[in-house]
């Protein structure tokens, strides 16, 4: 399975603040933004990821990410040259994917809780078998989302967008599976009336099919959205409360690369000695010794 990371848009709704840097850029506490999402699709087990981005915003991820191999991965990087709807990062990715299935996450989206990476790595089994999974987030008020409706023979009814009278109180976060049919799905759509090849239309079109699964997570499990300045600072207390009082990183890209085995001791030690000055730093430097 393959991986695409969506870090595009022109986050208006952080202006002035985005103005001149992509969101996915900005700080979460000690992080970039995209350190978040990447580490999601690194506890799936992917190692091919396509970073999918603006003209402008591009080459910065390519200086900050770089081709992967210090993380025992693999990056590609493509434009996106109009905002033309999440599904048609899958038309993009044709080449990238090359008939194999995918997992595609939204760059602002952070999650984390108990027993993620088993949920993911499920997940990508189920989209391998055939079919597709999305998860349900439970929200007092799903009525800004894609919503979930779950029917009584314990299948996925069709996912509405932003209903006025939601079927449930779960929401769709960006965090998809697909199998190796997603291109061709993706390629069937229409324009929506906003002009856009809508990611709810094509987890309907598995729905339809009765290959939509969904996994919900639990009470106590965090997803974060940080599409403006509230819940940006949100994330940012969110993960220094955590890593301040338990001692353990959220979203360390080269902590999960050494632990998923994909890095050696040594080059862990390799990637501390260039962050020696922080706090961040001396954190890789502690795992080495453990």
């Amino acid at each position: 399975m393959k991986g695409i990371l969506l870090a595009g848009g022109s986050a208006t709704r952080l202006y002035p603040l985005s103005k001149a840097i992509s969101k996915q850029i900005m700080p979460v506490y000690d992080k970039p933004m995209i350190y978040y999402p990447l580490s999601t699709l690194m506890l799936a087990g992917i190692r091919e990821v396509l970073v999918i981005s603006t003209p402008r915003d591009l080459p910065a991820f390519r200086e900050l990410l770089g081709s992967g191999s210090q993380l025992g991965m693999s990056f590609s990087y493509m434009v996106q040259p109009r905002p033309e709807g999440l599904a048609q990062a899958f038309v993009l990715a044709e080449d990238f994917l090359a008939g194999e299935p995918a997992c595609l996450v939204l760059g602002d989206n952070l999650f984390y809780g108990q027993g993620f990476s088993a949920m993911l790595h499920e997940a990508a089994h189920r989209a391998e078998r055939g079919g597709a999974c999305v998860f349900g987030y439970y929200v007092k008020d799903p009525r800004a989302y894609g919503v979930l409706e779950f029917l009584p023979d314990g299948s996925i009814g069709p996912i509405e967008e932003k209903p006025r009278e939601p079927k449930s109180h779960y929401a769709v976060p960006g965090l998809y599976f697909y199998d190796r049919t997603v291109v061709e799905r993706a390629r069937s759509l229409q324009p929506s009336a906003r002009g856009e090849y809508e990611i709810t239309d094509l987890n309907n079109l598995y729905q339809r099919e009765g290959l939509l699964y969904a996994q919900t997570f639990g009470r106590g499990f965090a997803w974060l959205d940080t599409g403006n300045c509230d819940s940006l600072l949100e994330a940012s207390n969110f993960v220094a409360t955590l890593q301040k009082r338990q001692g353990f990183y959220v979203g360390c890209i080269e902590e999960i690369a050494w632990r998923n085995g994909w890095i050696t001791g040594h080059q862990l030690a390799a990637l501390s000695e260039r962050l020696d000055k922080t706090a961040y730093g001396q954190y890789l430097a502690d795992l080495v010794n453990e």
